[in-house]
């Protein structure tokens, strides 16, 4: 098991315990607790993400499938918060459009593996493409999500995991962590803002309290 699977076991057992806890309330928690449910949830994926992409890097398909599995898990627990607001096809939307992103990063992982450099300026090309669609997903829904905020937001994203998977190819560890650490606090730069709007568009049932 790697050095950043051995550190993640036990934040990310406690982060998906109180997330699983959090998330099918979310609708009845105040804006408080929504904020914290998305922070720990997108952290998470964070984590999850380079776990994975460290270990398909590494060549290691039994970790690189339970990490992707644990992946997975993450994003059914962040659609499921979503639609606990917004109802079923939002979150099966939401799941779907989520996942796309995922798919990319895997594509992107592999050409950095193969040394594929068409297959990889594809796959950043595809990231670049999936802010636009993802940042109009979350305007359409709530209005208080202005798009090209989210889009720029989104982008950053792409870069900071990007630059996590360059550095894990090159062994270059120092880079990777600090890197990673840098991607993971980020997204709390995407879930206070999503916190925010969802409560601002259900002020009676995100009421602080």
């Amino acid at each position: 098991m790697s050095l950043l699977s051995r550190l993640y076991t036990g934040t990310a057992t406690i982060a998906a315990a109180v997330t699983l806890a959090t998330a099918p309330a979310m609708a009845q928690t105040a804006a408080s607790d929504l904020r914290t449910a998305l922070n720990t949830t997108l952290a998470e994926h964070v984590y999850l993400a380079a776990a994975a992409t460290e270990a398909a890097l590494g060549g290691r398909a039994g970790e690189f499938k339970d990490a992707a599995g644990a992946l997975d898990a993450n994003s059914v627990t962040l659609s499921r918060a979503i639609g606990s607001v917004y109802g079923d096809g939002t979150e099966s939307a939401f799941l779907a459009l989520w996942r796309k992103h995922i798919g990319f990063f895997v594509d992107y992982t592999n050409g950095v593996a193969k040394q594929d450099k068409a297959m990889q300026d594809k796959a950043v090309k595809d990231l670049i493409g999936y802010a636009d669609d993802f940042a109009a997903f979350l305007a359409s829904a709530n209005p208080n999500l202005p798009k090209d905020v989210v889009a720029g937001l989104v982008r950053s994203h792409v870069v900071g995991l990007k630059a996590v998977v360059d550095a894990q190819a090159k062994d270059d560890w120092a880079t990777a962590y600090s890197s990673l650490r840098e991607a993971a606090g980020h997204m709390q730069m995407i879930a206070d803002p999503l916190a925010g709007a969802i409560s601002k568009q259900f002020p009676e049932k995100f009421a602080m309290r």
